[in-house]
């Protein structure tokens, strides 16, 4: 998608998950962000888009 198109649709799945209850946090779309994680459950899904 076109890069506005994309950050529309990145911001409407954000806000899906909240509506369904999940704790999400949000950084700026398409910046280049170091993060880290914490393992807290029976799986760990890998996405690299």
């Amino acid at each position: 998608a076109e890069p506005a198109e994309a950050e529309r649709l990145y911001e409407y799945f954000s806000d899906c998950c909240r509506q369904q209850g999940m704790i999400t946090a949000n950084g700026r779309f398409a910046a280049d962000m170091q993060v880290s994680l914490v393992n807290d459950g029976p799986v760990t899904f890998w996405l690299q888009v």
